[in-house]
């Protein structure tokens, strides 16, 4: 088949300075890609944040494998701009609760929080109260690289950090889902408490935190409406 592109990629002289490889690809009949995205479709709908965690163990290698799977994320100059921090010993859980519930406690109760933000959170019923974090078998801190730091001392800048780790974020959160677990995602603001309860280095600032582990039996959650379609695409076919 003809090429439609008159500048090919990668061009000769990039490939011969840079590593390619040719990109394995599979290609499905229509009505098979139709039944993969019903499908997967369908059981992203199933995916709920949950707040009650049942305190039983979940193995380690399934965290490292959702953590693979994030990483294959696409990323700013393939930077890669991120770290997962996993905790599930419990003196350390506990302090992060302590002190996740202090920032929280200073939002809800001392009105770092406007009006507008806890009449939009009503629905929910959250508050400053986190026996989640010390319940949940395991805490995963993401951290953005906001620039990357070399064995010899020197940085480099990282490219697009913010969009790169909420990338990953979401692969994080779904390939969890896939596998059977349960999250939730937990931004206490400010959560520099973090960078130092975890001893992290100074070029790492804390992203999202996720509670991981199986719902406690019979969890509630809120009977929430997701948008439909028409309210979150739209197809433009003309120029404005």
């Amino acid at each position: 088949m003809e090429s439609p592109y008159e500048h090919s990629y990668p061009s000769p002289e990039l490939a011969a300075a840079h590593p390619f490889v040719e990109y394995a690809f599979d290609r499905y009949a229509d009505d098979e890609m139709l039944e993969r995205a019903l499908a997967f479709r369908e059981e992203s709908e199933r995916r709920r944040s949950i707040r009650l965690f049942s305190p039983d163990p979940v193995p380690r290698e399934l965290i490292e494998q959702a953590v693979m799977a994030a990483s294959t994320a696409p990323s700013g100059a393939h930077k890669q701009p991120w770290t997962f921090v996993g905790v599930r010993d419990p003196e350390v859980k506990a302090a992060i609760r302590a002190a996740a519930e202090e920032e929280e406690r200073v939002n809800y109760l001392e009105n770092r929080m406007n009006e507008e933000w806890l009449e939009a959170l009503a629905p929910l019923g959250t508050d400053h109260h986190k026996e989640f974090l010390e319940v949940a078998p395991w805490i995963v801190v993401l951290f953005e690289q906001r620039f990357e730091q070399r064995p010899d001392g020197s940085t480099r800048k990282n490219y697009y950090v913010k969009e790169s780790t909420g990338i990953a974020a979401g692969m994080f959160i779904t390939a969890l889902h896939r596998m059977g677990l349960a999250t939730l995602t937990h931004t206490p603001s400010p959560m520099v408490f973090l960078r130092r309860l975890l001893g992290r280095p100074d070029n790492e600032r804390p992203f999202v935190m996720f509670p991981i582990g199986f719902p406690l039996e019979g969890t509630r959650v809120p009977d929430l409406r997701r948008k439909q379609l028409d309210e979150v695409f739209v197809e433009v076919d003309r120029l404005a």
